[in-house]
């Protein structure tokens, strides 16, 4: 068989002398509060028997799950991840002596009222053998700030190409195109996730109940970039 000619690549839209063309940017930044914090507790135990070991994590994990749940409505989600029980080896002698059972269970809590999140870090923080990680501030992915970073950014390009437009003395005609940047592209183009804003980690074992932590909600970030064509009136020149 004769080898098949490759297909054509379609030609970048360059326009005509009677249908000029303007390729312009739209970029949008937004600084916003966040929506939601989430915090990683992890809940250890430790002992020379398997059985206590497993029992003393059981007892804690089910202590820090009850004291997250008693925050009611200010959880939007508490999830259990990793669970893991290991046996610890003698350094020295021969045979597999167990010097101890060390066991972790991790969690993740998801706030949405950033007043109860201090008070639950710190009273987690209070736990035996609990560490607490976080917070991690971000936005739901259906935020209304997305879709306003959006909408801003298809603002910014329409009035840049205005713009270009007023420079040669005529004005837009229509909209060729309107593209997310790498929309064409095989590989497509993942906008700037929610940072995380602080991270902190506690251990617990404190005589006394401590202070609830003076925590402050860090700005987020929204970026959105769009790629739009025009036609315009042709310009006399």
């Amino acid at each position: 068989m004769a080898p098949t000619a490759e297909e054509p690549q379609p030609a970048v839209p360059y326009g005509t002398p009677e249908s000029p063309r303007i390729a312009v940017r739209g970029e949008a930044h937004l600084e916003v509060d966040p929506e939601i914090a989430r915090i990683g507790i992890t809940v250890s135990a430790r002992g020379t028997d398997r059985r206590e070991a497993l029992a003393d994590l059981t007892r804690r994990n089910a202590t820090a799950m009850d004291l997250v749940k008693s925050y009611g409505d200010a959880v939007e989600r508490l999830e259990t991840g990793a669970f893991s029980i290991s046996p610890e080896l003698t350094k020295h002698g021969r045979g597999e002596r167990i010097r101890a059972y060390h066991g972790r269970v991790h969690l993740t809590a998801e706030l949405t009222d950033f007043t109860a999140l201090g008070e639950l870090t710190t009273r987690l923080a209070d736990l035996d053998l609990t560490r607490v990680d976080g917070p991690w501030w971000a936005l739901r992915p259906d935020s209304p700030s997305h879709r306003q970073a959006r909408q801003h950014a298809v603002r910014e390009a329409v009035q840049r190409a205005r713009e270009y437009a007023d420079a040669l003395g005529t004005t837009l005609a229509a909209l060729v195109e309107l593209a997310d940047i790498g929309a064409e592209n095989t590989q497509p183009y993942s906008a700037a996730p929610g940072r995380a804003m602080r991270s902190m980690s506690f251990a617990g074992g404190a005589p006394e109940e401590a202070a609830p932590l003076d925590l402050e909600p860090q700005r987020q970030h929204v970026y959105a970039q769009v790629n739009a064509r025009f036609t315009m009136a042709p310009p006399e020149l």
